[in-house]
């Protein structure tokens, strides 16, 4: 059945009451509503793997790939994780109120410039069960109403959830409208979401490159772009050749499935001979099929060659594209033809290159002999993280909870007029 634009409006309205009154609402009123969350998901656990279960077997059955069902998976371990970072949200500092920066006028008027909720949140996100949590905690702790649209493979785990997280809201004194699931399984219905400009402040697409192009293409809300990362690791002329191969084995092998996992390794034409034996005989190792040029190819006869496609490619699997470049400028030059400005890395003992590195990749992120995989808003050492923005319009990179205020000025007179 088709869900109407009324509907999700409705959802919205409420959605907006609520965050009036948590824009008023105290740290400790939060933090008590956040803890109350982690309590219930474990005291409730049975009734969520119980409606976690029936969409599990309902993706089975449709022939979903199994790395697909065990993210959708919810278990007693990952229960007590996600809790665990309901917890972890309720010890940060809360942003709301935060003074970014003041001055006093020569007339004597007062202006600060605060962090205030920016209003209500959508999140539209693939079947991660245990994204509903993670964002329902953050947006509430940065005094947001929360809209959620998961995947209809994940409809009922995602219900439970909600339900779970909305009973323990309002048993501390919050708004249940605080935690809301956009109503329908349908495409139709985030096409409704993405229309209701005025009522929703923000939408943040969390999943593949497909969904996020889907959304900032079709929005007429403002949309936070999040999470598809082709990410490079450049080995200058003037790397330690020891720390470029353990670089780029952690960037690419530490986690291939996750947005900061390296995609392609750029080296530089003096140090190919000597490096690329070495590289591609610890990949075949880790069993990472290479997709190279022509002179990668010359080097191991295991090596695919490389297209365009390659270039481009989000593998999120054990691939990597690999290319020799002439120089730092054709390798930044690389990057940003092909890249998608989430985060790259240069290896080089030379301070002149790194910081030529760091001025010309415009990406979110830039490590300078260090794995893409630092590109985490806990290893950031922020907390908790809602996704990591590769645009360049308030917020870039991992966005904690600062990541979702605004501000306000304030101005404090007395009795000034304007002359």
């Amino acid at each position: 059945m088709n869900t109407s634009a009324e509907d999700v409006r409705d959802t919205a309205v409420r959605a907006r009451v609520a965050a009036a009154a948590l824009a008023t609402a105290s740290r400790a009123a939060k933090d008590r509503a956040l803890l109350a969350m982690a309590e219930a998901l474990g005291a409730r656990s049975g009734e969520l793997i119980e409606a976690n279960a029936l969409d599990v077997e309902a993706a089975r059955a449709a022939g979903t790939a199994e790395a697909m069902v065990d993210r959708l998976t919810l278990t007693p371990a990952r229960l007590a994780a996600m809790a665990g970072g309901l917890r972890q949200v309720a010890g940060l500092d809360d942003p709301v109120g935060e003074v970014v920066r003041g001055r006093v006028l020569p007339n004597g008027l007062e202006l600060r410039q605060v962090r205030v909720p920016l209003g209500v949140v959508g999140i539209i996100y693939e079947a991660r069960p245990n994204v509903t949590v993670d964002a329902a905690g953050l947006c509430l702790k940065s005094g947001n109403a929360a809209l959620l649209r998961g995947s209809a493979s994940a409809v009922r785990s995602n219900t439970a959830l909600v339900g779970v997280l909305r009973d323990a809201a309002l048993a501390t004194g919050l708004p249940a409208d605080a935690v809301q699931l956009v109503p329908g399984v349908d495409h139709e219905s985030v096409k409704h979401l993405m229309r209701l400009r005025g009522l929703v402040d923000v939408l943040i697409p969390r999943g593949g490159a497909g969904l996020i192009r889907a959304v900032v293409e079709e929005s007429t809300v403002p949309v936070i772009e999040t999470g598809v990362g082709n990410c490079h690791v450049y080995v200058d002329v003037d790397a330690d050749l020891d720390q470029a191969l353990a670089i780029t084995l952690n960037s690419k092998t530490h986690r291939v499935s996750v947005c900061n996992s390296t995609e392609t390794l750029l080296v530089h034409r003096a140090v190919a001979d000597v490096f690329l034996p070495r590289v591609l005989a610890a990949l075949a190792d880790a069993g990472v099929t290479v997709h190279g040029d022509e002179t990668v190819r010359a080097h191991d006869g295991r090596v695919v060659p490389a297209t365009d496609d390659d270039w481009a490619a989000e593998y999120l699997s054990l691939d990597l594209a690999m290319r020799v470049v002439d120089s730092l400028d054709d390798a930044v030059a690389h990057i940003r033809r092909w890249g998608s400005g989430h985060t790259e890395a240069i290896v080089t003992r030379s301070l002149g290159a790194s910081r030529r590195f760091v001025a010309t990749c415009d990406s979110a992120a830039v490590m300078v002999n260090a794995s893409t995989r630092f590109t985490d808003g806990e290893r950031f050492g922020m907390g908790a993280e809602i996704g990591i923005s590769t645009q360049k319009l308030h917020a870039r990179g991992p966005m904690g909870l600062p990541e979702l205020t605004s501000t306000t000025w304030v101005g404090i007179g007395d009795g000034h007029l304007v002359s």
